[in-house]
Protein backbone atom coordinates (compact mmCIF):
# COMPACT_ATOMS: atom_id res chain seq x y z
CA UNK A 1 0.00 0.00 0.00
CA UNK A 2 1.51 3.76 -0.62
CA UNK A 3 1.37 6.18 1.81
CA UNK A 4 -0.56 8.94 1.49
CA UNK A 5 1.53 11.93 2.04
CA UNK A 6 0.28 14.48 4.60
CA UNK A 7 -1.55 17.49 2.97
CA UNK A 8 0.20 20.77 2.43
CA UNK A 9 -0.15 23.71 5.40
CA UNK A 10 -2.30 25.97 4.35
CA UNK A 11 -1.11 29.45 2.89
CA UNK A 12 -0.56 32.35 5.12
CA UNK A 13 -2.69 35.42 5.78
CA UNK A 14 -2.53 37.95 3.28
CA UNK A 15 0.48 40.38 4.22
CA UNK A 16 -0.41 43.41 6.64
CA UNK A 17 1.06 46.36 7.63
CA UNK A 18 3.93 45.63 9.33
CA UNK A 19 6.01 47.51 11.78
CA UNK A 20 8.89 45.59 13.35
CA UNK A 21 11.19 47.10 16.53
CA UNK A 22 14.90 45.82 16.71
CA UNK A 23 15.04 42.17 18.46
CA UNK A 24 15.58 43.19 22.68
CA UNK A 25 19.67 43.17 23.44
CA UNK A 26 20.15 41.03 26.11
CA UNK A 27 18.92 37.43 24.98
CA UNK A 28 19.77 36.12 28.55
CA UNK A 29 16.70 38.45 29.86
CA UNK A 30 14.24 36.31 27.68
CA UNK A 31 11.88 34.37 29.95
CA UNK A 32 9.60 33.41 26.69
CA UNK A 33 10.60 33.08 22.98
CA UNK A 34 8.57 32.50 20.30
CA UNK A 35 10.29 30.92 16.97
CA UNK A 36 8.63 30.97 13.83
CA UNK A 37 5.80 29.47 15.20
CA UNK A 38 2.25 28.73 12.87
CA UNK A 39 -0.76 27.09 14.00
CA UNK A 40 -3.35 25.71 12.02
CA UNK A 41 -7.00 23.81 11.90
CA UNK A 42 -8.00 22.28 8.87
CA UNK A 43 -7.56 24.93 6.40
CA UNK A 44 -8.04 27.82 9.01
CA UNK A 45 -4.90 29.66 9.74
CA UNK A 46 -5.10 30.74 13.57
CA UNK A 47 -1.36 32.12 13.80
CA UNK A 48 1.13 32.45 11.21
CA UNK A 49 4.74 32.69 11.23
CA UNK A 50 4.77 34.59 14.78
CA UNK A 51 8.66 35.26 16.52
CA UNK A 52 8.83 37.33 19.75
CA UNK A 53 10.72 37.15 22.63
CA UNK A 54 9.67 38.66 26.43
CA UNK A 55 11.03 39.00 29.69
CA UNK A 56 10.31 40.11 33.14
CA UNK A 57 8.04 43.17 33.34
CA UNK A 58 4.15 43.40 31.86
CA UNK A 59 3.57 43.35 27.71
CA UNK A 60 -0.05 43.45 26.37
CA UNK A 61 -1.24 41.08 23.62
CA UNK A 62 -3.62 43.35 21.49
CA UNK A 63 -5.40 42.41 18.56
CA UNK A 64 -9.12 42.39 17.49
CA UNK A 65 -11.83 39.12 17.98
CA UNK A 66 -10.64 36.55 16.46
CA UNK A 67 -6.50 38.06 15.80
CA UNK A 68 -5.21 34.74 17.45
CA UNK A 69 -4.66 35.80 20.67
CA UNK A 70 -6.55 32.74 22.55
CA UNK A 71 -4.76 30.58 20.36
CA UNK A 72 -1.21 32.31 20.77
CA UNK A 73 -1.91 32.20 24.72
CA UNK A 74 -2.40 28.25 24.52
CA UNK A 75 0.53 27.84 22.56
CA UNK A 76 2.81 29.39 24.87
CA UNK A 77 1.45 27.13 27.73
CA UNK A 78 1.14 24.38 25.68
CA UNK A 79 -1.81 23.42 26.09
CA UNK A 80 -1.93 23.02 22.49
CA UNK A 81 1.67 21.93 20.13
CA UNK A 82 2.38 24.36 16.98
CA UNK A 83 2.05 22.74 13.52
CA UNK A 84 5.41 24.52 12.84
CA UNK A 85 8.06 26.41 14.64
CA UNK A 86 9.02 26.41 18.59
CA UNK A 87 7.93 27.87 21.91
CA UNK A 88 10.09 27.79 24.99
CA UNK A 89 9.83 28.59 28.20
CA UNK A 90 13.11 29.38 30.30
CA UNK A 91 14.61 27.32 27.26
CA UNK A 92 12.18 24.26 27.84
CA UNK A 93 9.69 22.97 25.97
CA UNK A 94 6.27 23.63 27.76
CA UNK A 95 4.13 20.55 25.79
CA UNK A 96 6.93 17.93 27.43
CA UNK A 97 8.74 19.71 30.39
CA UNK A 98 6.78 19.80 33.49
CA UNK A 99 8.63 22.32 34.88
CA UNK A 100 8.31 24.80 32.34
CA UNK A 101 4.52 24.62 33.15
CA UNK A 102 4.67 24.54 36.58
CA UNK A 103 6.14 28.00 36.10
CA UNK A 104 3.11 29.03 34.26
CA UNK A 105 0.11 30.61 36.23
CA UNK A 106 -3.18 30.98 33.16
CA UNK A 107 -6.49 32.77 33.29
CA UNK A 108 -8.11 30.95 30.57
CA UNK A 109 -10.75 33.07 28.58
CA UNK A 110 -13.38 29.95 29.30
CA UNK A 111 -15.87 30.93 32.46
CA UNK A 112 -15.39 26.83 33.36
CA UNK A 113 -14.96 26.35 36.88
CA UNK A 114 -16.53 23.74 39.57
CA UNK A 115 -19.17 25.66 40.13
CA UNK A 116 -20.43 23.92 43.21
CA UNK A 117 -17.40 24.91 45.06
CA UNK A 118 -16.62 28.11 46.89
CA UNK A 119 -13.82 30.10 46.19
CA UNK A 120 -11.69 29.08 49.26
CA UNK A 121 -12.17 25.02 48.20
CA UNK A 122 -11.68 25.73 44.38
CA UNK A 123 -8.35 27.55 44.49
CA UNK A 124 -7.03 25.13 47.44
CA UNK A 125 -8.04 22.19 44.77
CA UNK A 126 -5.60 24.00 42.15
CA UNK A 127 -3.00 24.34 44.84
CA UNK A 128 -3.34 20.74 45.69
CA UNK A 129 -2.81 19.71 41.91
CA UNK A 130 0.09 22.04 42.14
CA UNK A 131 1.67 19.76 44.60
CA UNK A 132 1.64 23.20 47.65
CA UNK A 133 2.08 21.58 50.74
CA UNK A 134 -0.17 24.16 52.48
CA UNK A 135 -3.04 24.43 50.06
CA UNK A 136 -5.78 26.02 52.12
CA UNK A 137 -2.99 28.67 53.44
CA UNK A 138 -2.09 29.23 50.07
CA UNK A 139 -5.27 30.01 48.85
CA UNK A 140 -6.43 31.95 51.42
CA UNK A 141 -3.45 34.37 50.61
CA UNK A 142 -3.99 34.07 46.64
CA UNK A 143 -7.60 35.27 46.99
CA UNK A 144 -6.63 38.21 49.06
CA UNK A 145 -4.35 39.55 46.07
CA UNK A 146 -7.55 39.70 44.23
CA UNK A 147 -9.74 41.25 47.16
CA UNK A 148 -11.88 38.28 47.74
CA UNK A 149 -13.04 37.06 51.26
CA UNK A 150 -11.60 33.44 52.20
CA UNK A 151 -13.91 32.99 54.52
CA UNK A 152 -17.35 33.82 51.97
CA UNK A 153 -19.31 30.32 51.88
CA UNK A 154 -21.03 31.22 49.01
CA UNK A 155 -20.82 28.75 45.87
CA UNK A 156 -18.58 30.25 42.68
CA UNK A 157 -22.04 29.58 40.99
CA UNK A 158 -23.55 33.02 42.97
CA UNK A 159 -20.53 34.75 41.66
CA UNK A 160 -21.41 37.66 38.87
CA UNK A 161 -19.05 37.92 36.44
CA UNK A 162 -16.29 39.61 37.54
CA UNK A 163 -16.25 38.00 41.18
CA UNK A 164 -15.25 34.94 39.10
CA UNK A 165 -12.47 36.60 37.33
CA UNK A 166 -10.65 37.16 40.26
CA UNK A 167 -11.13 33.71 41.35
CA UNK A 168 -9.24 32.56 38.55
CA UNK A 169 -6.78 34.82 38.49
CA UNK A 170 -6.43 34.02 42.02
CA UNK A 171 -6.37 30.04 41.10
CA UNK A 172 -3.44 31.48 38.58
CA UNK A 173 -1.64 33.18 41.57
CA UNK A 174 -1.72 30.25 44.11
CA UNK A 175 1.32 28.77 43.29
CA UNK A 176 3.36 31.23 42.82
CA UNK A 177 4.45 31.06 39.35
CA UNK A 178 6.53 33.44 37.45
CA UNK A 179 5.29 34.00 34.31
CA UNK A 180 1.64 34.79 34.38
CA UNK A 181 -0.38 34.48 31.21
CA UNK A 182 -3.86 36.21 31.26
CA UNK A 183 -6.42 35.93 28.61
CA UNK A 184 -8.79 39.07 28.99
CA UNK A 185 -8.77 39.12 32.45
CA UNK A 186 -10.73 42.45 33.43
CA UNK A 187 -13.69 41.00 31.44
CA UNK A 188 -16.74 42.26 33.83
CA UNK A 189 -14.77 44.10 36.40
CA UNK A 190 -16.14 47.33 37.37
CA UNK A 191 -14.03 50.18 37.38
CA UNK A 192 -12.71 49.95 40.36
CA UNK A 193 -11.63 46.40 40.51
CA UNK A 194 -9.84 47.19 36.98
CA UNK A 195 -7.78 49.49 38.60
CA UNK A 196 -6.91 46.74 41.45
CA UNK A 197 -6.08 44.16 38.93
CA UNK A 198 -4.01 46.47 36.87
CA UNK A 199 -2.09 47.57 39.88
CA UNK A 200 -1.42 43.68 40.75
CA UNK A 201 -0.51 42.94 37.62
CA UNK A 202 2.34 45.84 37.90
CA UNK A 203 3.46 45.00 40.83
CA UNK A 204 4.13 41.15 40.13
CA UNK A 205 6.10 42.80 37.18
CA UNK A 206 8.48 44.64 38.89
CA UNK A 207 8.95 41.68 41.09
CA UNK A 208 10.41 39.94 38.02
CA UNK A 209 7.61 38.27 36.63
CA UNK A 210 6.76 37.67 33.09
CA UNK A 211 3.17 38.80 32.88
CA UNK A 212 1.62 38.61 29.26
CA UNK A 213 -1.80 40.18 29.65
CA UNK A 214 -4.25 40.06 26.47
CA UNK A 215 -6.99 42.75 25.21
CA UNK A 216 -8.96 43.96 22.34
CA UNK A 217 -9.72 47.16 24.43
CA UNK A 218 -7.26 49.91 23.59
CA UNK A 219 -7.65 52.01 26.72
CA UNK A 220 -6.85 48.81 28.43
CA UNK A 221 -3.85 48.04 27.14
CA UNK A 222 -2.33 51.13 27.46
CA UNK A 223 -3.27 51.19 30.99
CA UNK A 224 -1.32 48.01 31.03
CA UNK A 225 1.87 49.38 29.47
CA UNK A 226 3.62 50.26 26.61
CA UNK A 227 5.02 46.91 25.41
CA UNK A 228 2.79 45.46 23.14
CA UNK A 229 2.61 42.43 20.57
CA UNK A 230 0.19 43.37 17.77
CA UNK A 231 -1.24 40.61 16.82
CA UNK A 232 -3.58 40.94 13.10
CA UNK A 233 -5.32 38.12 11.37
CA UNK A 234 -3.02 35.59 12.62
CA UNK A 235 0.50 37.57 12.43
CA UNK A 236 2.26 39.44 14.50
CA UNK A 237 1.79 42.96 13.38
CA UNK A 238 4.55 44.70 15.16
CA UNK A 239 5.80 44.78 18.83
CA UNK A 240 7.69 46.80 21.38
CA UNK A 241 7.02 50.42 22.66
CA UNK A 242 3.71 51.68 21.06
CA UNK A 243 4.94 54.74 20.61
CA UNK A 244 8.20 54.11 19.21
CA UNK A 245 6.04 51.98 16.69
CA UNK A 246 4.42 54.87 16.04
CA UNK A 247 7.31 57.46 15.47
CA UNK A 248 8.47 54.48 12.95
CA UNK A 249 5.18 55.15 10.34
CA UNK A 250 6.81 58.02 8.60
CA UNK A 251 4.38 58.07 5.42
CA UNK A 252 2.06 58.82 8.36
CA UNK A 253 1.45 62.38 9.54
CA UNK A 254 1.04 63.06 12.89
CA UNK A 255 -1.87 65.29 13.72
CA UNK A 256 -1.16 67.99 16.44
CA UNK A 257 -3.55 69.60 18.14
CA UNK A 258 -2.78 73.95 18.96
CA UNK A 259 -4.41 76.33 20.58
CA UNK A 260 -4.03 80.07 20.73
CA UNK A 261 -5.92 83.49 20.54
CA UNK A 262 -5.26 83.68 16.70
CA UNK A 263 -5.41 79.96 15.13
CA UNK A 264 -5.87 81.33 11.54
CA UNK A 265 -3.21 83.81 11.66
CA UNK A 266 -0.93 81.00 13.50
CA UNK A 267 -2.34 78.50 10.67
CA UNK A 268 -1.40 81.00 7.68
CA UNK A 269 2.25 81.36 9.02
CA UNK A 270 2.75 77.71 9.23
CA UNK A 271 1.86 76.84 6.20
CA UNK A 272 3.55 79.94 4.50
CA UNK A 273 7.30 78.14 6.28
CA UNK A 274 5.75 75.11 4.91
CA UNK A 275 6.49 73.44 7.95
CA UNK A 276 3.18 71.83 7.83
CA UNK A 277 1.28 69.65 5.03
CA UNK A 278 -2.50 70.62 6.29
CA UNK A 279 -4.48 72.18 9.10
CA UNK A 280 -7.89 72.29 9.91
CA UNK A 281 -9.43 75.50 12.04
CA UNK A 282 -11.54 73.83 14.78
CA UNK A 283 -13.14 76.29 16.68
CA UNK A 284 -12.19 80.63 17.05
CA UNK A 285 -9.11 78.77 19.70
CA UNK A 286 -8.02 75.68 18.14
CA UNK A 287 -6.30 74.54 14.84
CA UNK A 288 -5.02 71.33 14.09
CA UNK A 289 -2.32 70.52 11.88
CA UNK A 290 -0.45 67.85 9.84
CA UNK A 291 3.42 67.60 10.09
CA UNK A 292 5.85 64.56 9.45
CA UNK A 293 8.16 66.42 11.45
CA UNK A 294 7.74 67.06 15.35
CA UNK A 295 10.41 68.42 16.70
CA UNK A 296 10.33 71.32 13.55
CA UNK A 297 6.93 72.26 13.96
CA UNK A 298 7.23 72.63 17.89
CA UNK A 299 10.28 74.77 17.61
CA UNK A 300 8.29 77.11 14.58
CA UNK A 301 5.12 77.14 16.51
CA UNK A 302 6.73 78.93 19.25
CA UNK A 303 9.36 81.09 16.72
CA UNK A 304 6.06 82.25 15.02
CA UNK A 305 3.77 82.72 17.90
CA UNK A 306 6.65 85.19 19.83
CA UNK A 307 6.85 87.05 16.26
CA UNK A 308 3.42 87.03 16.14
CA UNK A 309 2.38 88.61 19.36
CA UNK A 310 0.25 84.94 20.19
CA UNK A 311 -0.20 83.13 22.80
CA UNK A 312 -0.35 79.79 22.92
CA UNK A 313 -2.56 77.44 25.37
CA UNK A 314 -2.02 74.26 24.09
CA UNK A 315 0.17 71.98 21.83
CA UNK A 316 -0.76 68.25 22.02
CA UNK A 317 -0.58 65.12 20.01
CA UNK A 318 -3.92 63.88 18.90
CA UNK A 319 -2.64 60.55 17.22
CA UNK A 320 0.43 59.06 19.44
CA UNK A 321 -1.70 56.59 21.05
CA UNK A 322 -2.04 52.81 20.61
CA UNK A 323 -5.56 53.85 18.87
CA UNK A 324 -3.75 55.12 15.91
CA UNK A 325 -1.28 52.36 16.10
CA UNK A 326 -3.21 49.77 15.96
CA UNK A 327 -5.72 51.42 12.85
CA UNK A 328 -2.66 51.78 11.14
CA UNK A 329 -1.69 48.11 11.61
CA UNK A 330 -4.72 46.53 11.00
CA UNK A 331 -4.73 48.17 8.22
CA UNK A 332 -7.25 51.26 8.58
CA UNK A 333 -4.96 53.91 7.50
Amino acid sequence: MTDIPPPPPPPPPPPIASVLLPPPPHLDDLIVVVDRVSKWFGGVVAVSEVTFGVGAGVTAVLGPNGAGKSTLLRLLCGLTAPSMGTVRIGGADPRTDSDARRRIGLVPQQETMFDSRTPLAFVALIALLHGIDDPDDAARRALAKVELDPADTRRIATYSKGMRQRVKVAAALVHDPDILVLDEPLTGLDPRQRRHMIELFHRLGEEGRCVLVSSHVLDEVERFGSRVLVLAKGRLAATGEFRAIRDLMDDRPHRIQISTDDPGRLAGALLGAGSVSGVRLVDASTVHVETTDVALLRSLVATTAVANGLHLREFAPLDDDLDSVFRYLVGGR
